[in-house]
């Protein structure tokens, strides 16, 4: 059995497969998306790692990702959550959506939540900008037959399923979660119970800092010696990041859950329409002028 609190340097599947069963309660990751290290736009030069490769062949790469994610289900409590970060893909012209491999894993989707990233890395002309990424909520059923899992508790449900989180900005990494998404996910699920918190691509560490400053265990692992360092330093100062983690967590707060506004006969988010007097006029909709575009 690995031990609580362990950051291990070695390939995300193969120490998977060497894990026992049925012993971490949520695991929030994203993977390497497979852009072919190419240029990105002005924003992002290249999205190059310290020593994984972004370049494989599609098929190839999606294999691995679902063996990935049957290894996770096979470490996850029943009951237990994976939160699976990825984007859709263009490859000469064709859509390629991360849905095509997840559907083929183990997992049942509870929610496929938008993470709006509100910045897009790309500015070319072709699509409308990107902005935004998936977080896949897969759930591992406590018995055959279970495809709900326990009710959110309302503070967190009232987040809503799109999440606007602004990216991470450090150089030391690619592409580095912001601290707030992994603290949601945990949060959420866990709902301030201790549990083990495992990333299998944990990169510099976002995840485990999270999880150690929400008083869980954790398990990191990462392909890249320099990333794993990077991780154990944020780790030893997790305290100087723990200002951004009780700003997510004062989110998670409603005043009345929907059962008691429903008794005490008050809203409760269903559309009642008013009926309009006899003299009242339903106003019409301002016309606007949108700037027309200059020719220079």
């Amino acid at each position: 059995m690995t031990p609580p609190n362990t950051l291990i340097v070695g390939d995300a599947l193969q120490v998977l497969k060497m894990l026992p069963d049925n012993f971490v309660d949520v695991t929030v990751t994203s993977p390497p998306y497979n852009k072919g290290e190419r240029d990105k736009g002005w924003l992002v030069d290249k999205v190059v790692y310290d020593t994984a490769t972004d370049r494989k062949e599609e098929a190839e790469y999606q294999a691995e990702q679902i063996a990935v994610l049957n290894e996770l289900y096979r470490v996850t409590k029943p009951g237990g959550s994976l939160f699976y970060n990825h984007k859709i893909r263009w490859v000469r012209g064709r859509l390629i959506h991360p849905y095509e491999w997840v559907s083929k894993s183990h997992w049942i989707l509870r929610q496929e939540i938008i993470w709006h990233r509100k910045i897009a890395a790309n500015l070319r002309g072709w699509r409308f900008w990107q902005v935004d990424e998936r977080i896949y909520w897969l759930y591992k059923p406590r018995y055959k037959g279970d495809m709900i899992g326990e009710e959110l508790n309302p503070r967190h449900a009232l987040l809503t399923s799109v999440w606007e989180i602004p990216p991470e900005r450090d150089q030391r990494h690619p592409n580095p979660f912001p601290i707030e998404l992994p603290t949601r996910c945990i949060h959420s699920v866990l709902d301030g119970r201790k549990g083990v918190v495992l990333d299998p691509y944990c990169g510099i560490g976002t995840t485990l800092v999270a999880a150690k400053l929400l008083g869980c265990d954790y398990l990191g692992i990462d392909i890249s010696e320099t990333y794993i360092a990077i991780a154990r330093e944020r780790l030893e100062n997790a305290e100087a990041e723990r200002p951004r983690v009780l700003a997510e967590l004062a989110l998670h707060v409603v005043r009345k859950t929907f059962k008691e506004r429903k008794e005490q006969g008050e809203w409760i988010g269903r559309f009642r329409p008013q009926p309009v007097t006899e003299n009242e006029q339903i106003p019409l909709v301002k016309q606007v002028t949108l700037p027309m575009e200059s020719d220079e």
